[in-house]
């Protein structure tokens, strides 16, 4: 009965496998040679990937090729030579007094001997690899399986460098994933979720089947289903040493990279260094030259686990973050920006709108730069072959009035893999708009939406492309847009940009989470091809609302809608002559709110962005009112000002039935009445007009 049962076990589990195929070839090519082409086999990879099991189907081709072999789990071996020789033992079912290493000797075939969860052996390596496997005889093959990379004694070794083999083992590809699943009987309409979700690690893939075979029919959402997680976790973190470490591994897995001085800024601790090296030594976390990454897997399960079980702590690592991000950005160079924005938009990633539209793996071989007049005829070439002759003839105008607004991308090399040109609106012209149908149509947009005042700009990015994938997602387009939100987030006076797309609608949910507006009116045709526009007013959005607004969306448990919304009611931006004006007739009819509705000072970014969130009528009038009030009264603080705020405050405020009865209660001639309250009016409209454009480029 118990060897049917095992039989039926090993049947089972084998029905199960799949992929491997190159490490199984390995194996048996190994076995078919007289004279083993190396000794020692080290496998090496994170928790779940399946290094167990493949052991198991190593023993079962050694079967195969009637080789025999000796299963040794480490987990039931003390870390010292006389238990390891123990195991062994009584893995080959030998008497207590009879030597493995004699009977392994007076065997002429090949035998085999596979010790899975090496890491726990570590305080044995150096005896092993010293003193006990040279012992072995030529025939015997030994594969260590183990969550770490052999150590470099290895490597360096002359000896063992011809006689090992490293084996990094590695998630199953799409197809090996979606074989399972179908073995499985996972639905083929949620493969695509669980994929996203587990990357093709074998575990994951596992434990998903487990969870819908006994829930039946059930939609897999990583958040909804925390006793996968909780298990994923157990095998990625045996053991947490304490509260600290288990937040040392929660911001790890939020970020895209993680540095001493990130790590310390997220945990709100000066020093950071024991809790640093315990990420480092964690099999799961790889270091690389920018710092400290956990494998994908274990990324998503603690980020699903601590968003499923504390979103409120969650949400605290997000800010800690972005501000950490933010604050590098004002600090760092030129050079470095582009990585610190991958990083903010990174924290990204999980959403939905973000996730298909951006390749979060920045090739390090890619370099920004300007553009150089070498580039124009590959530049025009990139145009001409993605967008026709007559997008390529406005491009060279473009590159000829403007060249500083050319950012190529070249590999190390110097190809050109791609390019953005942007266009400042505020630098062209008549000629321009009239030769260029897409200037000309975003031009007029600007002028009827939100023209430009004194000191303002306005970007127009003409044309982005990658050299081989134009505008489809990739890494080079990535790129694009990393260097677009730089552009957003770096350019003081920054009040209007306009993006094109060749597709718009493929673009609509991503630019939807972004708040940037389809603008239909601007539109344009070039070439027989049709362009649709996006577009976003930063006066009304500065970019420090706009990166806690799309925090707020990435925090938030649902996904935002995925509907793109037409522009909302355009803002009235108002030149400084115009805003003077509507500051004094707020003024004259601060007592009456019915007067107020026609203010144009409601639909300005002063009252807008003190009210989105109510966005009534009433609320802008009681806003307005409000920030007259402020205006007013901040008089008060000045001596010589004081006199402009009674005046103020007699006429408009507080008023008095008429302006001769106010100047008696001043006790003042009425000419002098007028002066104090024409400064008043003065002083008022000017310290609105710097509350509506003191946040511009901020």
């Amino acid at each position: 009965m118990a060897t049917r049962l095992a039989n039926r076990l090993t049947v089972a589990r084998r029905s199960r496998f799949v992929g491997r195929a190159a490490e199984r070839a390995l194996l048996r090519s190994t076995l078919a040679v007289a004279d083993l082409p190396f000794h020692v086999l080290h496998i090496f990879g994170p928790g779940g990937v399946g290094k167990t099991t493949l052991l198991n189907e190593f023993a079962a081709v050694c079967e195969e090729s009637h080789t025999p072999a000796y299963y040794l789990d480490a987990r039931n071996i003390e870390p010292v030579p006389d238990s390891f020789i123990g195991a062994l033992r009584l893995a080959m079912n030998l008497p207590p007094h009879q030597s493995p290493l004699d009977v392994l000797a007076s065997h002429p075939r090949h035998h085999a001997i596979l010790v899975d969860t090496y890491e726990i052996l570590a305080p044995l390596d150096a005896w092993l690899r010293d003193t006990f496997l040279p012992q072995l005889p030529e025939n015997t093959l030994i594969v260590l399986a183990g969550r770490n990379p052999p150590s470099t004694v290895w490597y360096t070794d002359p000896g063992w460098q011809a006689l090992v083999r490293v084996l990094p083992l590695r998630n199953l590809s799409p197809e090996e994933s979606r074989e399972y699943l179908a073995g499985r009987m996972v639905p083929l309409e949620e493969h695509a979720a669980v994929l996203d979700f587990t990357h093709g690690h074998p575990l994951a893939l596992s434990l998903v089947a487990d969870v819908m075979a006994q829930r039946g029919a059930f939609h897999f959402q990583p958040e909804a289903a925390p006793d996968v997680v909780k298990k994923l976790l157990e095998q990625f973190v045996q053991k947490v040493p304490g509260p600290a470490h288990r937040a040392a591994l929660e911001s790890c897995a939020l970020v895209r990279l993680t540095t001493e001085a990130l790590l310390a800024e997220m945990l709100a601790i000066p020093d950071v260094h024991e809790l640093f090296n315990w990420l480092r030594e964690l099999s799961f976390v790889q270091s690389g030259p920018m710092g400290l990454f956990p494998h994908d897997l274990a990324r998503e399960a603690l980020v699903a686990d601590l968003r499923w079980r504390n979103p409120d702590w969650y949400a605290e690592l997000h800010r800690r973050a972005r501000v950490y991000y933010t604050t590098r950005l004002q600090q760092t160079s030129q050079e470095l920006q582009q990585r610190v924005l991958f990083d903010l938009i990174f924290l990204h990633r999980e959403n939905a709108m973000v996730r298909p539209f951006l390749e979060w793996q920045m090739s390090g071989t890619v370099l920004t730069d300007a553009m150089r007049e070498a580039d124009r005829p590959s530049l025009l070439a990139l145009v001409r072959q993605h967008e026709g002759d007559e997008s390529a003839y406005l491009a060279a105008h473009w590159f000829a009035r403007q060249p500083q607004g050319v950012m190529v991308f070249r590999e190390a090399a110097g190809r050109v893999v791609g390019f953005v040109a942007m266009v400042a609106l505020h630098q062209a012209g008549v000629k321009d708009w009239d030769l260029d149908p897409a200037a000309g149509a975003v031009w007029r947009c600007l002028q009827r939406r939100a023209p430009l005042r004194a000191g303002e700009l306005a970007t127009f990015f003409r044309f982005w492309l990658a050299a081989d994938t134009y505008q489809a997602v990739s890494p080079i387009q990535s790129l694009i847009f990393v260097n677009v939100v730089r552009h957003y987030l770096t350019t003081p006076g920054l009040a209007f940009t306009f993006f094109p797309c060749a597709e718009p609608d493929f673009w609509s949910p991503m630019f939807a989470y972004a708040d940037l507006a389809r603008l239909p009116e601007a539109d344009f045709e070039v070439g027989g091809w049709r362009y649709g526009v996006y577009g976003h007013d930063w006066r009304a959005m500065p970019p420090a609302s706009w990166l806690a607004m799309l925090a707020a969306r990435e925090i938030a448990a649902a996904p935002q809608a995925a509907t793109p919304p037409l522009m909302p009611e355009p803002l009235i931006v108002l030149s400084q002559a115009d805003f003077a004006g509507a500051a004094r007739d707020a003024l004259r009819d601060y007592p009456r709110p019915d007067a107020l509705r026609s203010n144009p000072l409601l639909r300005s970014r002063l009252v807008v962005e003190q009210t989105r969130a109510r966005g009534g009528n009433s609320e802008r009038i009681a806003a307005l009112q409000a920030l007259v009030r402020e205006a007013s009264e901040s008089l008060q603080s000045s001596p010589r000002e004081a006199k402009l705020y009674r005046a103020l405050y007699h006429t408009y405020l507080h008023p008095a039935p008429t302006q001769e009865q106010a100047a008696e209660l001043l006790d003042l001639p009425f000419s002098t009445y007028r002066r104090h309250l024409k400064e008043g009016i003065a002083r008022v409209a000017d310290f609105l007009w710097q509350r509506e454009t003191g946040g511009l480029g901020k």
